[in-house]
């Protein structure tokens, strides 16, 4: 009886924050989270709001939020403001996210905000960089954009896929960068071939935290598992994205969606809760460029419940039985299979983007700049080594065709 009052509770507290608004909500509910908003934060001032809790961000001495702001289709003002509310201090952006505009409007905020610099942890990134004067002038811009001196983390490495890209080079340029204080810590971001990069990374002594694609279903990866406590054992500081593991809506998806709403949950918050209580990771970083978003994935994280063994077997199954729609970036594989086209686990990324995200615009801005030769020939290639042995069994296939039928 008690467990059914308390799912009718959270399900009552979850529709309530729309109206009433989360921070009243939170305090009248007593879902109060860690007390310290920031790393500068005056510890004899109470924040007015319920403060997300903080963790350590690996062996760097600095807490971090746990929930983390990602800017990839931001440039919002007020989702900027009210997130400091909460003590969500932690903003993710990369320099090309909403065509510089994210970097931009952070910077428009710090403008009219300086002081509020002291309170935040930001990260960027350099993405499309080939070069180390690629990097160096990314971050150049980045600073500048921001109108701030220093980066708190710097993804150097976007988009990591092979170990072979964490060079020797690159570990003197992060050096260099932290030395001119231009950088207080570096790391990487990886999409794909996740827990091979995760695994040489362990191996190394200048990494300081990595942005990795991680969610429910990479939870029984052996692979990934192995390659995530060798980071943690390392020192090397975690923050998960991509954490709802979307794919083509099914009749799956309505069966889970019910099953968290009896238990007091949207989805994407059961989704959430599944990734932080992996105490490896410091930080979720979720994309939420509207107030509602924010609220409702912040109330996810105040709120104390945890998930189950029954919820985490549902997952499992639905994960199983949704396996042939998600691609999971293990795109060493697809690469080997197809060496003359490798570029199909970016493209069922891209095809993702444009079904589950609704990022039509971008995925097709992605697609076309896969090389012209390589798109031309998509619908002549053989795919039948690849589908046999990629490990979701995805009908590799009907997805490009899908893909160069949406975003061509």
């Amino acid at each position: 009886m008690k467990e059914k009052q308390n799912t009718i509770g959270r399900r009552n507290f979850l529709k309530t924050i729309g109206a009433a608004g989360l921070g009243s909500v939170l305090a009248s509910k007593g879902a109060i989270a860690g007390s310290n908003q920031s790393n500068a934060e005056d510890k004899t001032q109470k924040p007015k709001y319920p403060q997300v809790s903080r963790r350590k961000l690996g062996k760097t001495g600095v807490k971090i939020p746990c929930l983390s702001l990602g800017t990839n289709r931001l440039d919002n003002q007020v989702v900027l403001k009210n997130t400091l509310q909460w003590g969500v201090s932690y903003w993710d952006t990369g320099n090309l996210y909403v065509g510089g505009n994210s970097e931009i409007s952070i910077g428009k905020f710090l403008s009219k905000n300086p002081d509020l610099r002291k309170k935040l942890f930001i990260s960027t990134k350099a993405m499309r960089a080939r070069t180390l004067a690629d990097v160096e002038k990314s971050l150049a811009t980045s600073l500048k954009r921001m109108n701030i001196k220093y980066i708190d983390l710097y993804y150097g490495g976007h988009m990591l896929s092979d170990p072979a890209q964490l060079t020797d080079e690159l570990r003197q340029w992060a050096r260099s960068a932290k030395e001119r204080k231009l950088i207080k810590f570096f790391g990487f971001s990886t999409h794909s071939n996740m827990a091979q990069v995760l695994a040489a990374a362990a191996k190394l002594d200048w990494i300081d935290a990595i942005l990795t694609l991680y969610n429910f279903r990479l939870r029984h990866d052996a692979k990934m598992q192995a390659a995530i406590e060798a980071c943690h054992k390392a020192g090397i500081g975690l923050i998960a994205m991509k954490t709802q593991g979307l794919q083509m809506k099914t009749k799956e998806d309505e069966k889970l969606a019910e099953h968290f709403l009896q238990r007091g949950f949207t989805e994407g918050q059961a989704k959430i809760k599944a990734v932080l209580q992996d105490k490896r990771f410091s930080s979720a970083c979720v994309g939420m460029n509207k107030t509602g978003i924010l609220k409702q994935n912040i109330a996810a994280v105040l709120d104390k419940t945890k998930l189950t063994a029954a919820d985490m077997a549902v997952f499992k199954e639905y994960a199983k039985a949704t396996c042939a729609g998600y691609c999971a970036g293990c795109a060493d594989i697809c690469n080997a299979a197809l060496p003359d086209t490798p570029y199909v686990s970016d493209i069922m990324r891209y095809l993702m983007y444009y079904n589950s995200y609704g990022e039509q615009a971008e995925a097709r801005r992605l697609f076309a700049q896969v090389p012209t030769n390589v798109r031309n020939k998509l619908l002549s290639m053989d795919y039948s080594l690849a589908e046999a042995r990629c490990p979701q069994r995805l009908p590799i296939r009907e997805l490009v065709a899908e893909a160069v039928s949406k975003l061509a």
